[in-house]
Protein backbone atom coordinates (compact mmCIF):
# COMPACT_ATOMS: atom_id res chain seq x y z
CA UNK A 1 0.00 0.00 0.00
CA UNK A 2 1.21 3.41 -0.92
CA UNK A 3 4.23 1.99 -2.88
CA UNK A 4 4.28 5.70 -4.66
CA UNK A 5 5.50 7.64 -1.88
CA UNK A 6 8.70 6.49 -1.90
CA UNK A 7 9.48 7.71 -5.14
CA UNK A 8 8.82 11.18 -3.32
CA UNK A 9 12.34 13.21 -2.44
CA UNK A 10 13.60 13.28 0.27
CA UNK A 11 13.40 9.27 0.08
CA UNK A 12 14.04 8.64 3.86
CA UNK A 13 11.00 11.05 5.11
CA UNK A 14 8.56 9.73 3.11
CA UNK A 15 9.38 6.11 3.45
CA UNK A 16 9.24 7.01 7.05
CA UNK A 17 5.61 8.39 6.01
CA UNK A 18 4.82 5.72 3.95
CA UNK A 19 4.89 3.56 7.40
CA UNK A 20 2.57 5.82 9.24
CA UNK A 21 -0.47 5.83 6.86
CA UNK A 22 -0.32 1.85 6.55
CA UNK A 23 -0.37 1.78 10.40
CA UNK A 24 -4.07 2.56 11.53
CA UNK A 25 -3.25 5.35 14.28
CA UNK A 26 -6.17 7.53 15.66
CA UNK A 27 -5.72 9.10 19.29
CA UNK A 28 -6.03 6.13 21.19
CA UNK A 29 -4.79 3.76 19.24
CA UNK A 30 -1.48 3.99 18.70
CA UNK A 31 -0.02 0.85 20.17
CA UNK A 32 1.06 -0.87 17.13
CA UNK A 33 3.00 2.26 15.50
CA UNK A 34 4.91 2.26 18.81
CA UNK A 35 5.82 -1.36 18.80
CA UNK A 36 7.09 -0.60 15.31
CA UNK A 37 9.29 2.20 15.94
CA UNK A 38 10.29 0.54 18.58
CA UNK A 39 11.28 -2.54 16.32
CA UNK A 40 13.04 0.49 13.76
CA UNK A 41 14.93 1.23 17.20
CA UNK A 42 16.04 -1.77 17.94
CA UNK A 43 17.49 -2.50 14.37
CA UNK A 44 19.39 0.94 13.92
CA UNK A 45 20.98 0.42 17.56
CA UNK A 46 19.32 3.23 18.83
CA UNK A 47 18.19 3.55 22.85
CA UNK A 48 14.58 4.15 23.32
CA UNK A 49 12.02 4.17 26.55
CA UNK A 50 8.35 4.82 27.09
CA UNK A 51 6.99 6.70 29.73
CA UNK A 52 4.04 6.25 32.43
CA UNK A 53 1.37 7.32 30.28
CA UNK A 54 2.89 5.25 27.02
CA UNK A 55 4.86 8.38 25.28
CA UNK A 56 7.91 7.40 23.00
CA UNK A 57 11.15 8.39 23.04
CA UNK A 58 14.10 7.29 20.46
CA UNK A 59 17.86 8.56 21.98
CA UNK A 60 20.80 9.14 19.69
CA UNK A 61 23.94 9.81 20.77
CA UNK A 62 25.91 13.01 19.21
CA UNK A 63 28.62 12.77 16.59
CA UNK A 64 32.00 12.58 18.33
CA UNK A 65 33.05 16.06 19.04
CA UNK A 66 29.86 17.03 19.70
CA UNK A 67 29.08 15.95 22.56
CA UNK A 68 29.60 19.61 24.13
CA UNK A 69 26.40 20.78 22.02
CA UNK A 70 22.89 21.55 23.51
CA UNK A 71 20.86 19.05 23.18
CA UNK A 72 17.96 18.84 20.34
CA UNK A 73 14.38 17.38 21.14
CA UNK A 74 12.44 16.61 17.98
CA UNK A 75 8.87 16.63 18.88
CA UNK A 76 5.54 15.73 17.27
CA UNK A 77 2.91 13.20 18.17
CA UNK A 78 1.82 9.87 16.40
CA UNK A 79 -1.93 10.28 16.39
CA UNK A 80 -4.25 11.61 14.05
CA UNK A 81 -7.81 13.13 13.20
CA UNK A 82 -9.99 10.49 12.12
CA UNK A 83 -12.33 11.84 9.29
CA UNK A 84 -13.80 10.61 6.43
CA UNK A 85 -16.57 11.54 3.55
CA UNK A 86 -20.29 11.46 3.85
CA UNK A 87 -20.64 7.36 3.33
CA UNK A 88 -17.53 6.05 3.76
CA UNK A 89 -16.98 2.87 5.09
CA UNK A 90 -13.49 3.14 5.85
CA UNK A 91 -12.08 2.36 9.79
CA UNK A 92 -9.56 4.32 11.21
CA UNK A 93 -8.93 1.96 13.53
CA UNK A 94 -7.80 -0.96 11.07
CA UNK A 95 -7.88 0.33 7.73
CA UNK A 96 -4.46 2.36 6.10
CA UNK A 97 -5.19 5.65 4.94
CA UNK A 98 -5.06 5.31 1.40
CA UNK A 99 -2.49 8.31 -0.24
CA UNK A 100 -2.80 10.02 -3.71
CA UNK A 101 -0.79 11.98 -5.80
CA UNK A 102 -2.34 15.12 -7.38
CA UNK A 103 -1.32 16.47 -10.89
CA UNK A 104 -1.55 19.97 -8.67
CA UNK A 105 1.61 18.45 -6.69
CA UNK A 106 -0.29 17.73 -3.65
CA UNK A 107 -0.99 14.68 -1.84
CA UNK A 108 -4.14 13.47 -0.29
CA UNK A 109 -6.41 10.71 1.35
CA UNK A 110 -8.78 8.85 -0.49
CA UNK A 111 -12.01 10.09 1.01
CA UNK A 112 -10.19 10.56 4.23
CA UNK A 113 -7.56 12.66 6.93
CA UNK A 114 -4.40 12.39 5.29
CA UNK A 115 -2.31 12.07 8.57
CA UNK A 116 -0.11 14.45 7.66
CA UNK A 117 -0.88 16.33 10.59
CA UNK A 118 1.47 14.73 12.30
CA UNK A 119 2.59 12.12 10.52
CA UNK A 120 5.16 14.14 8.18
CA UNK A 121 6.69 15.68 11.74
CA UNK A 122 7.18 11.77 12.76
CA UNK A 123 8.41 10.94 9.80
CA UNK A 124 10.98 13.30 9.46
CA UNK A 125 12.20 13.07 13.31
CA UNK A 126 12.66 9.39 11.82
CA UNK A 127 14.68 10.51 8.88
CA UNK A 128 17.19 12.52 10.82
CA UNK A 129 17.87 9.70 13.51
CA UNK A 130 18.51 7.39 10.82
CA UNK A 131 20.53 9.54 8.36
CA UNK A 132 24.69 9.08 9.33
CA UNK A 133 25.60 11.37 7.14
CA UNK A 134 24.51 14.39 9.21
CA UNK A 135 26.55 15.92 12.36
CA UNK A 136 24.40 16.67 15.10
CA UNK A 137 24.63 17.04 19.31
CA UNK A 138 22.75 14.96 21.11
CA UNK A 139 19.38 14.06 19.55
CA UNK A 140 15.92 13.00 21.23
CA UNK A 141 13.18 11.84 19.52
CA UNK A 142 9.25 12.72 21.59
CA UNK A 143 6.73 11.32 19.97
CA UNK A 144 3.05 12.04 22.28
CA UNK A 145 0.48 10.02 22.23
CA UNK A 146 -3.75 11.09 22.04
CA UNK A 147 -3.05 14.93 20.82
CA UNK A 148 -5.46 14.90 18.86
CA UNK A 149 -8.16 14.07 21.27
CA UNK A 150 -7.07 15.53 24.99
CA UNK A 151 -3.44 16.66 24.30
CA UNK A 152 -2.99 13.57 26.75
CA UNK A 153 0.26 12.30 26.01
CA UNK A 154 2.00 16.05 26.87
CA UNK A 155 -0.49 16.65 29.66
CA UNK A 156 1.25 13.41 31.22
CA UNK A 157 4.61 13.69 30.31
CA UNK A 158 6.99 12.25 32.66
CA UNK A 159 9.05 15.15 34.36
CA UNK A 160 12.58 14.68 34.74
CA UNK A 161 12.82 12.38 31.80
CA UNK A 162 13.73 14.87 29.05
CA UNK A 163 17.56 15.65 28.55
CA UNK A 164 17.54 18.36 25.93
CA UNK A 165 17.98 22.08 26.00
CA UNK A 166 15.95 22.98 22.64
CA UNK A 167 13.34 21.78 21.79
CA UNK A 168 12.06 21.42 17.76
CA UNK A 169 8.34 20.88 17.65
CA UNK A 170 7.38 19.51 14.26
CA UNK A 171 3.58 20.19 13.76
CA UNK A 172 3.12 23.77 12.38
CA UNK A 173 1.53 23.97 8.84
CA UNK A 174 2.54 26.89 6.61
CA UNK A 175 6.30 27.23 4.70
CA UNK A 176 7.59 30.43 5.51
CA UNK A 177 6.70 30.87 8.95
CA UNK A 178 8.08 29.47 12.39
CA UNK A 179 5.78 29.74 15.48
CA UNK A 180 7.12 30.96 18.91
CA UNK A 181 3.58 30.99 20.39
CA UNK A 182 0.28 29.22 20.72
CA UNK A 183 -3.19 29.37 22.10
CA UNK A 184 -3.99 27.41 25.24
CA UNK A 185 -7.13 25.73 26.03
CA UNK A 186 -9.78 23.42 27.63
CA UNK A 187 -12.58 20.89 27.03
CA UNK A 188 -16.08 21.98 28.28
CA UNK A 189 -18.36 19.08 28.69
CA UNK A 190 -21.76 19.44 29.31
CA UNK A 191 -24.24 16.82 29.99
CA UNK A 192 -27.66 16.62 31.51
CA UNK A 193 -30.79 13.73 31.59
CA UNK A 194 -34.15 15.81 29.67
CA UNK A 195 -37.80 15.26 30.63
CA UNK A 196 -39.67 13.18 27.60
CA UNK A 197 -43.18 13.08 26.89
CA UNK A 198 -45.05 10.72 24.49
CA UNK A 199 -45.09 10.96 20.83
CA UNK A 200 -48.58 12.26 20.02
CA UNK A 201 -50.91 10.26 17.45
CA UNK A 202 -51.36 14.29 15.89
CA UNK A 203 -47.83 14.19 15.53
CA UNK A 204 -45.41 13.65 12.61
CA UNK A 205 -41.92 12.41 12.82
CA UNK A 206 -39.52 14.01 10.49
CA UNK A 207 -35.82 14.16 10.14
CA UNK A 208 -33.85 17.27 9.67
CA UNK A 209 -30.11 17.10 8.15
CA UNK A 210 -27.80 20.12 7.16
CA UNK A 211 -24.26 18.45 5.31
CA UNK A 212 -21.80 19.38 2.77
CA UNK A 213 -20.05 22.11 4.59
CA UNK A 214 -16.07 22.00 4.45
CA UNK A 215 -15.32 21.34 7.82
CA UNK A 216 -11.72 22.02 9.31
CA UNK A 217 -9.36 22.84 11.98
CA UNK A 218 -11.22 24.42 15.19
CA UNK A 219 -8.04 26.74 15.81
CA UNK A 220 -6.14 27.08 12.66
CA UNK A 221 -9.45 27.90 10.40
CA UNK A 222 -11.90 28.69 13.32
CA UNK A 223 -11.44 32.80 11.71
CA UNK A 224 -12.50 32.28 8.03
CA UNK A 225 -15.75 32.26 8.39
CA UNK A 226 -16.68 28.93 7.41
CA UNK A 227 -19.98 27.03 8.45
CA UNK A 228 -20.15 25.03 11.55
CA UNK A 229 -23.13 22.39 11.13
CA UNK A 230 -23.81 22.77 14.89
CA UNK A 231 -24.34 26.41 15.10
CA UNK A 232 -26.47 26.42 11.60
CA UNK A 233 -28.58 23.43 12.28
CA UNK A 234 -29.58 25.05 16.05
CA UNK A 235 -30.29 28.46 14.04
CA UNK A 236 -32.61 26.10 12.16
CA UNK A 237 -34.17 24.82 15.18
CA UNK A 238 -34.86 27.90 16.45
CA UNK A 239 -36.75 29.03 13.63
CA UNK A 240 -38.69 26.10 13.06
CA UNK A 241 -40.18 26.59 17.12
CA UNK A 242 -43.06 28.83 15.77
CA UNK A 243 -44.10 24.69 13.81
CA UNK A 244 -44.25 23.48 17.77
CA UNK A 245 -41.38 21.22 17.07
CA UNK A 246 -39.97 18.95 19.87
CA UNK A 247 -36.43 17.34 19.76
CA UNK A 248 -36.29 13.54 19.22
CA UNK A 249 -32.70 13.15 18.95
CA UNK A 250 -30.03 15.26 17.84
CA UNK A 251 -26.69 14.30 15.87
CA UNK A 252 -23.91 16.60 15.13
CA UNK A 253 -20.17 16.58 14.93
CA UNK A 254 -17.45 13.57 15.66
CA UNK A 255 -14.28 15.82 17.77
CA UNK A 256 -14.68 18.67 19.73
CA UNK A 257 -11.14 19.93 17.86
CA UNK A 258 -12.46 19.87 14.16
CA UNK A 259 -15.22 22.11 12.68
CA UNK A 260 -18.56 20.23 12.52
CA UNK A 261 -19.39 19.47 8.82
CA UNK A 262 -23.26 17.64 9.45
CA UNK A 263 -25.53 17.57 12.02
CA UNK A 264 -28.68 16.27 11.67
CA UNK A 265 -32.11 15.88 14.03
CA UNK A 266 -35.09 13.96 14.64
CA UNK A 267 -38.15 16.20 15.40
CA UNK A 268 -41.55 15.56 15.93
CA UNK A 269 -44.42 17.68 15.18
CA UNK A 270 -48.00 18.44 14.40
CA UNK A 271 -49.46 17.10 11.57
CA UNK A 272 -51.09 20.56 10.64
CA UNK A 273 -47.33 22.22 10.46
CA UNK A 274 -45.85 20.42 8.31
CA UNK A 275 -46.08 22.31 5.21
CA UNK A 276 -45.36 25.18 7.05
CA UNK A 277 -42.19 23.34 8.64
CA UNK A 278 -40.85 22.53 5.25
CA UNK A 279 -41.89 25.84 3.32
CA UNK A 280 -39.34 27.36 6.66
CA UNK A 281 -36.55 24.95 6.00
CA UNK A 282 -36.73 25.96 2.29
CA UNK A 283 -36.22 29.72 2.83
CA UNK A 284 -33.75 28.61 5.50
CA UNK A 285 -31.33 26.41 3.22
CA UNK A 286 -31.24 29.52 0.60
CA UNK A 287 -30.80 32.12 3.60
CA UNK A 288 -27.57 30.07 4.62
CA UNK A 289 -26.42 29.52 1.35
CA UNK A 290 -26.17 33.01 0.48
CA UNK A 291 -24.65 33.67 3.49
CA UNK A 292 -21.50 31.48 2.84
CA UNK A 293 -21.54 31.91 -0.65
CA UNK A 294 -17.54 32.51 -1.52
CA UNK A 295 -16.75 30.87 1.66
CA UNK A 296 -18.30 27.26 2.15
CA UNK A 297 -21.13 26.71 -0.74
CA UNK A 298 -21.87 23.17 -0.35
CA UNK A 299 -24.45 23.70 2.44
CA UNK A 300 -27.90 21.27 1.76
CA UNK A 301 -30.71 21.53 4.12
CA UNK A 302 -33.56 18.95 4.06
CA UNK A 303 -36.56 18.23 5.97
CA UNK A 304 -37.99 14.81 5.20
CA UNK A 305 -39.94 11.97 6.63
CA UNK A 306 -37.98 10.12 9.35
CA UNK A 307 -37.28 6.36 8.86
CA UNK A 308 -36.95 6.27 12.57
CA UNK A 309 -39.76 5.14 14.79
CA UNK A 310 -39.73 7.43 17.90
CA UNK A 311 -42.23 6.77 20.74
CA UNK A 312 -40.55 9.89 23.07
CA UNK A 313 -39.50 12.95 22.28
CA UNK A 314 -38.47 15.91 25.01
CA UNK A 315 -41.31 17.81 26.32
CA UNK A 316 -42.37 21.20 24.65
CA UNK A 317 -40.43 23.28 27.80
CA UNK A 318 -37.04 20.93 27.73
CA UNK A 319 -36.73 21.57 24.11
CA UNK A 320 -37.69 24.96 24.01
CA UNK A 321 -35.21 25.81 26.90
CA UNK A 322 -32.22 23.48 25.35
CA UNK A 323 -32.57 25.27 21.95
CA UNK A 324 -32.27 28.36 23.21
CA UNK A 325 -28.85 27.98 25.33
CA UNK A 326 -27.23 26.20 22.52
CA UNK A 327 -28.46 28.80 20.18
CA UNK A 328 -26.90 31.40 23.44
CA UNK A 329 -23.65 29.39 23.17
CA UNK A 330 -20.69 31.05 22.19
CA UNK A 331 -19.21 29.74 18.78
CA UNK A 332 -16.65 31.00 16.92
CA UNK A 333 -14.16 33.57 17.14
CA UNK A 334 -15.18 35.77 20.50
CA UNK A 335 -12.34 38.24 20.52
CA UNK A 336 -9.01 39.22 17.92
CA UNK A 337 -5.82 40.03 19.82
CA UNK A 338 -4.91 43.54 20.47
CA UNK A 339 -1.35 42.25 20.48
CA UNK A 340 -0.76 39.89 17.49
CA UNK A 341 -2.31 41.96 15.21
CA UNK A 342 -4.61 39.17 12.51
CA UNK A 343 -4.38 36.42 15.18
CA UNK A 344 -7.63 35.46 16.94
CA UNK A 345 -7.52 35.59 20.69
CA UNK A 346 -10.23 33.58 22.55
CA UNK A 347 -12.57 31.24 20.15
CA UNK A 348 -14.95 28.32 21.10
CA UNK A 349 -15.66 25.38 18.67
CA UNK A 350 -19.12 23.54 19.45
CA UNK A 351 -17.56 20.21 18.30
CA UNK A 352 -19.75 17.27 19.44
CA UNK A 353 -23.64 17.80 20.15
CA UNK A 354 -25.74 14.74 20.51
CA UNK A 355 -29.35 13.59 22.51
CA UNK A 356 -30.66 10.36 22.68
CA UNK A 357 -33.43 9.39 25.36
CA UNK A 358 -33.41 12.91 26.75
CA UNK A 359 -29.70 12.21 27.46
CA UNK A 360 -27.64 15.43 26.28
CA UNK A 361 -24.37 15.65 25.56
CA UNK A 362 -21.91 18.42 24.12
CA UNK A 363 -18.23 19.14 24.10
CA UNK A 364 -16.94 22.13 23.18
CA UNK A 365 -13.30 23.37 22.95
CA UNK A 366 -12.32 26.88 24.16
CA UNK A 367 -8.99 28.38 22.71
CA UNK A 368 -7.32 31.47 23.92
CA UNK A 369 -3.89 32.63 23.98
CA UNK A 370 -4.82 33.79 27.07
CA UNK A 371 -5.11 31.53 29.70
CA UNK A 372 -7.60 33.66 31.82
CA UNK A 373 -9.62 34.06 28.76
CA UNK A 374 -10.09 30.53 28.42
CA UNK A 375 -10.98 29.96 32.02
CA UNK A 376 -13.88 32.86 31.52
CA UNK A 377 -15.15 31.61 28.76
CA UNK A 378 -15.76 28.01 29.93
CA UNK A 379 -17.28 29.66 33.32
CA UNK A 380 -20.08 30.88 30.50
CA UNK A 381 -20.76 27.76 29.16
CA UNK A 382 -20.90 26.72 32.81
CA UNK A 383 -23.59 29.31 33.80
CA UNK A 384 -25.39 29.00 30.62
CA UNK A 385 -26.19 25.69 30.55
CA UNK A 386 -26.46 25.43 34.36
CA UNK A 387 -30.09 27.50 34.05
CA UNK A 388 -30.95 24.49 32.07
CA UNK A 389 -30.21 21.71 34.92
CA UNK A 390 -27.24 20.54 32.97
CA UNK A 391 -23.99 19.01 34.93
CA UNK A 392 -20.84 20.97 33.58
CA UNK A 393 -17.41 20.16 33.79
CA UNK A 394 -14.11 21.69 32.36
CA UNK A 395 -11.42 18.87 31.90
CA UNK A 396 -8.38 18.63 29.97
CA UNK A 397 -7.01 22.43 30.58
CA UNK A 398 -3.60 23.49 28.58
CA UNK A 399 -1.47 26.63 28.83
CA UNK A 400 -1.18 28.64 25.86
CA UNK A 401 2.83 28.82 24.68
CA UNK A 402 4.55 32.10 26.16
CA UNK A 403 6.63 33.53 23.19
CA UNK A 404 10.18 34.32 23.77
CA UNK A 405 11.41 37.14 20.30
CA UNK A 406 14.68 36.85 20.99
CA UNK A 407 15.59 33.73 21.83
CA UNK A 408 19.22 32.41 20.39
CA UNK A 409 17.21 29.48 18.83
CA UNK A 410 14.67 31.45 16.68
CA UNK A 411 17.86 33.56 15.59
CA UNK A 412 18.90 31.14 14.13
CA UNK A 413 16.35 29.13 12.72
CA UNK A 414 15.97 32.72 10.85
CA UNK A 415 19.03 32.80 9.31
CA UNK A 416 19.07 29.38 8.17
CA UNK A 417 15.83 30.51 5.84
CA UNK A 418 17.34 33.67 5.01
CA UNK A 419 20.36 31.47 3.66
CA UNK A 420 18.47 28.20 2.07
CA UNK A 421 15.23 30.13 0.81
CA UNK A 422 16.53 34.33 0.40
CA UNK A 423 13.77 35.59 2.60
CA UNK A 424 12.94 35.84 6.49
CA UNK A 425 10.11 33.82 7.53
CA UNK A 426 7.59 35.04 9.17
CA UNK A 427 7.46 34.67 13.05
CA UNK A 428 4.15 33.48 14.66
CA UNK A 429 1.71 33.11 16.96
CA UNK A 430 -0.72 30.22 16.15
CA UNK A 431 -4.68 30.23 17.53
CA UNK A 432 -4.49 26.50 17.96
CA UNK A 433 -2.96 23.83 21.21
CA UNK A 434 0.70 23.29 20.20
CA UNK A 435 1.85 20.94 22.55
CA UNK A 436 4.48 23.38 23.17
CA UNK A 437 2.96 25.23 26.12
CA UNK A 438 2.92 21.93 28.17
CA UNK A 439 6.12 20.49 27.35
CA UNK A 440 7.04 24.55 28.47
CA UNK A 441 5.55 23.97 31.52
CA UNK A 442 7.62 20.81 32.31
CA UNK A 443 10.90 21.53 31.39
CA UNK A 444 10.86 25.78 31.92
CA UNK A 445 14.56 25.98 30.79
CA UNK A 446 13.42 24.58 26.62
CA UNK A 447 14.18 27.39 24.12
CA UNK A 448 11.07 26.04 21.18
CA UNK A 449 10.40 27.02 17.89
CA UNK A 450 7.92 25.16 15.83
CA UNK A 451 7.92 24.95 11.75
CA UNK A 452 6.52 22.21 9.33
CA UNK A 453 5.50 21.61 5.55
CA UNK A 454 2.26 23.36 3.84
CA UNK A 455 -0.92 21.90 4.95
CA UNK A 456 -4.14 22.62 4.23
CA UNK A 457 -7.41 21.00 5.38
CA UNK A 458 -6.35 19.80 8.50
CA UNK A 459 -9.01 17.69 10.20
CA UNK A 460 -10.90 17.40 7.39
CA UNK A 461 -11.06 14.60 4.78
CA UNK A 462 -9.85 17.66 2.42
CA UNK A 463 -6.59 17.62 4.24
CA UNK A 464 -3.99 17.89 1.82
CA UNK A 465 0.24 18.63 1.77
CA UNK A 466 2.06 20.76 -0.65
CA UNK A 467 4.62 18.08 -1.50
CA UNK A 468 7.50 20.68 -2.68
CA UNK A 469 6.84 22.24 0.78
CA UNK A 470 8.49 18.82 2.25
CA UNK A 471 11.28 18.75 1.01
CA UNK A 472 12.03 22.56 1.59
CA UNK A 473 11.21 21.40 5.41
CA UNK A 474 12.74 18.58 5.60
CA UNK A 475 16.15 21.14 4.36
CA UNK A 476 15.95 23.52 7.26
CA UNK A 477 15.21 20.69 9.75
CA UNK A 478 18.91 19.00 8.77
CA UNK A 479 20.53 22.32 8.54
CA UNK A 480 18.96 23.81 11.78
CA UNK A 481 20.13 20.15 13.65
CA UNK A 482 23.69 20.56 11.41
CA UNK A 483 23.99 24.62 13.10
CA UNK A 484 23.10 23.28 16.47
CA UNK A 485 25.89 21.08 16.50
CA UNK A 486 28.26 23.94 16.67
CA UNK A 487 26.61 25.59 19.51
CA UNK A 488 28.20 25.29 22.77
CA UNK A 489 25.74 24.05 25.50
Amino acid sequence: MNEHLERLEPQPLWRHFRTLCNTPRPSGHEAALVAILEQWADEQGLTHDRDAFGNLRLCKPATPGCEGAPGVILQAHLDMVPQANAGSSHDFTRDPIRTRIGDDGWLRGTDTTLGADNGLGVAAALAILEDDTLTHGPLEALFTLEEETSMGGALNLAEGWLAGQLLLNLDSEDRGEVYIGCAGGADVVVEAQLPTAPVAEEEVVMRLALTGLKGGHSGMDIHKGLGSANRLLVRVLRALEGCEVRLVDYRGGTLRNALPREAFAVLALPVDQREAALARVAALEAELRAELAGVDEGLTLALEPSEQAAEEALTAQASHLLVAALHAAPCGVERMSSEVPGVVETSNNLGVVNLEAGRFYLCALVRSLRDSATADLAERFKALFELIGARVRVENAYPGWTPQPDSELLGRFCRLHRERLGSDPAVKVIHAGLECGILGGKYPHLEMVSFGPLIRGAHSPDERVEIASVAEFWGLLRALVGDLARREA
